[in-house]
């Protein structure tokens, strides 16, 4: 999409709900909307079912729509298809695909959450597009619609007016990537702030957080480590200094590490630490110097000398490309 420069009247996002969608897939990207409303945005939500009137969502919460497909008479913005975990039996309804269809002719932009990528697909509005799909389904999507260009490991994918996301909470980055486009990132970051959520995650599906692979352990001694170095990164976690925390020898907090962390205790101190300074290049203006200092790499070359293993680019490219949501990269 290209940057709109919205006139007075607000945005609208039109958001298509059924009989179990997933919850989250449409209350996040909802969420955003609202959201940046309070810094400057200026978007009204609708919810649509086929005939009007509320659903169940897969969660089992009931959620009111306000227009039936029939009755949407103004055009669309954005047109919001989420996914659930029925889309197997959705995909072979004729009459609900072309009630996306018909939503998707009065539309300016149509996003898809998770595995709302299926229902598009089969609705014939992802044919030789690029898209996205949570993980664990990109390959389904693939062999099902050969004519669709699967990026497996995208958080999302804009292909024209099209937009397709990976699982759930991917449908927040979607929305934000949206913000932006229509009203700029400072907009955007405000929202994301707000909502504490990354204006960009690092990284694609594959990449999650080093603490949170990390598996609970119910050794409290380990415990007091792992706490210690997520909550100062930049201190003192040298092999010695960790074993004296724990009250244990060098060699047991190493084989604590092995056994219930799967890595060394150097490699996991690495890892937090680099996703300190990816939080303070996302969110901060310091200078490298100080990026390095205050997430305990010492020097901006040690700091450039982690990314280069890791991430694959220097500090400065990655505050470069994510301190916006990338949507303007997507294309």
């Amino acid at each position: 999409m290209n940057r709109k420069r919205p006139g007075a009247g607000p945005l609208t996002v039109t958001v298509f709900v059924f009989p179990g969608v997933r919850l989250l897939d449409v209350t996040g990207p909802i969420e955003v909307f609202a959201t940046a409303n309070e810094f400057g945005g200026r978007y009204r939500v609708r919810i649509v079912s086929e005939d009007g009137a509320e659903v169940v969502t897969s969660a089992g919460t009931r959620l009111s729509a306000d227009l039936s497909v029939e009755d949407v008479r103004e055009p669309s913005d954005v047109l919001v298809i989420p996914g659930g975990p029925e889309w197997e039996t959705l995909i072979k309804n004729d009459g609900f695909l072309d009630s996306i269809r018909r939503l998707n002719e009065n539309s300016r932009c149509t996003a898809s959450v998770c595995t709302g990528a299926f229902l598009l697909a089969a609705a014939g509005l992802l044919d030789g597009r690029r898209a996205a799909t949570h993980w664990r389904y990109s390959r389904q999507l693939a062999l099902r619609f050969p004519s669709v260009r699967v990026e497996p490991d995208a958080i999302f994918v804009r292909d024209g007016q099209m937009m397709t996301s990976a699982g759930v909470t991917a449908g927040i980055d979607l929305a934000l990537a949206v913000v932006e486009d229509h009203y700029g990132a400072d907009v955007a970051r405000e929202a994301a702030k707000d909502m504490v959520v990354f204006m960009q995650r690092p990284g694609g599906q594959s990449q999650f957080s080093a603490r949170c692979q990390a598996p609970h352990t119910q050794q409290d001694m380990l415990r007091r480590v792992l706490d210690a170095v997520a909550q100062d990164p930049g201190g003192n976690h040298t092999l010695s200094a960790m074993a004296q925390r724990a009250g244990v020898s060098v060699r047991h907090v190493t084989r604590l590490f092995y056994e219930e962390v799967g890595t060394t205790p150097a490699r996991y101190v690495e890892q937090i630490r680099l996703e300190a300074a990816q939080g303070l290049l996302e969110r901060s203006d310091d200078s490298m110097a100080v990026v390095a200092r205050r997430t305990g790499f010492g020097s901006p070359e040690s700091l450039r000398r982690a990314f280069a293993r890791h991430v694959g680019v220097t500090p400065g490219a990655y505050r470069a490309r994510f301190r916006t949501t990338g949507q303007g990269t997507q294309d």
